[in-house]
């Protein structure tokens, strides 16, 4: 099973169940956070990888999609509001993963703060 992180961030207990599936054993989840939208899913963040539960509202296709951070060049903040950090904050909410071998893929997060949380914790592993 895996390792639970004493500061995981979760959003929904089901989510992290979900997401405990898919993990090695010595796997650490650092968070699950729920995502924006009518069928968005969620994202899990471990030690290892990013790992997403994508529905498809146009194919009706649910996958859970693993993206190691070997593959990522880049994680980039959409800057609606002319200013990336305001008072320590994001002010956005969406987050893009760029990397090798996928399309890019991009987070709505419930709140700047959860998109500043996951950027923060996806930056431990690849710089």
């Amino acid at each position: 099973m895996a390792i639970h992180a004493d500061d995981m961030l979760v959003d929904k207990q089901d989510q992290v169940e979900k997401i405990e599936d898919f993990c090695q054993e010595d796997e650490v989840i650092r968070a699950v956070i729920d995502l924006k939208g009518m069928g968005s899913g969620f994202v899990g963040i471990t030690d290892k990888r990013i790992i997403f539960y994508d529905k498809s509202l146009v194919t009706e296709r649910k996958a859970m999609v693993s993206i190691p951070y070997s593959r990522i060049s880049a994680v980039g903040s959409e800057d609606d509001k002319g200013f990336l950090i305001r008072s320590g904050r994001f002010v956005t909410n969406k987050l893009t993963i760029s990397g090798l071998g996928f399309d890019d893929r991009t987070f709505e997060f419930r709140g700047g703060d959860k998109a500043h949380q996951a950027h923060q914790i996806i930056m431990e592993y690849i710089l």
